[in-house]
């Protein structure tokens, strides 16, 4: 089974009918039924923490509850020692503009060996993977 990273950007686009990547982010969901989907608690807590002030907050965090009772989903856990790394990696970088919680993420990719991320972050090209919403 293929195997993919899910980025709070594809998330953000789900829940947002007005977001300009719904509809690419719907068709994808539509289209890969038998895709694996990776992502990191980090991402669901940048998920949470920007639709806390939306109308859409309580369909927000049912939909975050979803994601860790579906088989077709895992989540890597935060742990000390993934962000630790992250860090070091947000520091070694200072020359891009990669947020924390996307060098936690290019680490993750790396270890579980991804290439592709739902995204349109460029700053996943620039990190060398596949953003397939850009």
């Amino acid at each position: 089974m293929k195997r993919v990273f899910a980025d709070t950007h594809f998330y953000l686009a789900l829940l947002n009918r007005e977001d300009p990547a719904h509809e690419e982010a719907m068709a994808w969901v539509g289209a890969a039924a038998d895709t694996a989907i990776v992502t990191t608690g980090w991402i669901v807590v940048e998920t949470a923490n920007a639709m806390s002030k939306s109308h859409r907050r309580r369909q927000c965090g049912v939909f975050l509850s979803e994601i860790y009772r579906s088989e077709r989903t895992t989540v890597v856990a935060m742990s000390e020692e993934l962000q630790r790394r992250g860090l070091d990696l947000y520091t070694e970088r200072s020359d891009k503009q990669w947020s924390l919680t996307d060098c936690i993420s290019f680490i993750v990719m790396e270890e579980e060996r991804l290439r592709e991320a739902l995204t349109g972050d460029r700053h996943f090209e620039q990190a060398g993977f596949v953003a397939l919403l850009a």
